[in-house]
């Protein structure tokens, strides 16, 4: 795939205006404060792996509802570890209890399932449906248009919250080095982290560090008008059919551009982007990048769409995680 976006030498100064819901701060303090504490349950898993002890894990995420999740470590832990905790891209699930490799390197190792997804990856021991009421009206299948039409519907309010949820069970686990928390993920994945990010310093929550590779729903607007590609074409998609609810559209977005929240973020970031990416084109990645609040590098992948660095981002994330844990 051809380079299409901007040259690299203006991408790494692109810092275009992204709207902001006047409310941002005081939707997402509401809705954080919103429910009970966090409640988990882990089972120990016959992972049938030798070096990694595994843990089948049911939080309660938005609305109480069970949201499941694996915690990865290695095998016989006791005493407190450095941590990553994963999300999921879009359309996968958890998956099955064998990627753990940072659990292999010495990690405690949480990967989160994505309510409603998980369709392109197995799973032989169930996922986390979405049933909540807050569905929308209709739109194209999948959850990019999932309730749409207000922020308070919107699919992704749920699942960023689920993703904060998380995070607050990590930080008071008996095998959690609460100094030495990370998080990470790829396209949604790397969205999820940039949230997080940006809201964990106002929960209390000191990260050590965000890994978002070839992040999605960044300088959103830019996505949708920039690209065929799933699953920002989605957008584009909903709006041809309902033209009339545009405006209302626009605005529940700008609830949830990772932009918003990588400006808010205090920890170091280690992005990844790739320049051929007709998924998360180069230029939304690095609108959140040039707006990240802390310390922060990024690896170029100059010939590679959206797997991005694949393996060799993967090995120079554990060498610059072993740098600071």
């Amino acid at each position: 795939m051809a380079q299409f976006d901007l040259p690299l030498a203006e991408l790494r100064d692109y810092r275009p205006e992204v709207r902001e819901a006047p409310g941002f701060d005081d939707f997402w303090a509401r809705t954080l404060e919103a429910g009970p504490a966090v409640t988990a349950k882990e089972v120990l898993l016959d992972n049938r792996l030798v070096t990694v002890d595994t843990y089948d894990v049911t939080f309660t995420g938005f609305d109480c509802a069970p949201i499941k999740a694996w915690l990865h470590v290695p095998a016989g832990t006791v005493a407190p570890l450095p941590t990553v905790v994963c999300y999921r891209g879009h359309s996968e699930s958890r998956g099955m209890p064998l990627s753990a490799v940072y659990a292999a390197a010495g990690y405690a190792h949480f990967v989160m399932d994505s309510r409603g997804q998980g369709w392109s990856a197995g799973n032989l021991f169930g996922g986390t449906a979405d049933h909540h009421t807050d569905a929308g009206t209709f739109g194209p299948p999948g959850p990019m248009t999932k309730g749409i039409e207000s922020a308070e519907s919107y699919y992704y309010r749920r699942l960023i919250t689920d993703a904060v949820r998380l995070l607050q069970h990590v930080a008071s686990h008996p095998l959690v080095d609460p100094t030495r928390i990370f998080v990470a993920g790829g396209s949604q994945g790397g969205y999820m982290a940039i949230a997080v990010a940006g809201l964990a310093p106002t929960l209390g929550i000191p990260l050590a560090g965000a890994l978002p590779d070839v992040a999605f729903m960044c300088n959103i607007r830019r996505g949708v008008e920039l690209t065929d590609s799933q699953p920002y074409s989605l957008v584009a998609q909903f709006l041809a059919a309902a033209p009339h609810l545009e405006d209302k559209v626009w605005d529940t977005l700008s609830h949830f551009d990772g932009v918003s929240f990588a400006r808010r973020a205090i920890c170091p970031g280690y992005f990844s982007v790739a320049l051929s990416d007709v998924v998360c084109p180069p230029s939304t990645v690095f609108t959140a990048y040039n707006a990240w609040g802390g310390d922060k590098d990024i690896e170029v992948y100059p010939y590679n769409n959206h797997e991005g660095g694949g393996d060799v981002q993967a090995w120079k994330q554990l060498g610059w995680l072993a740098n600071r844990r």
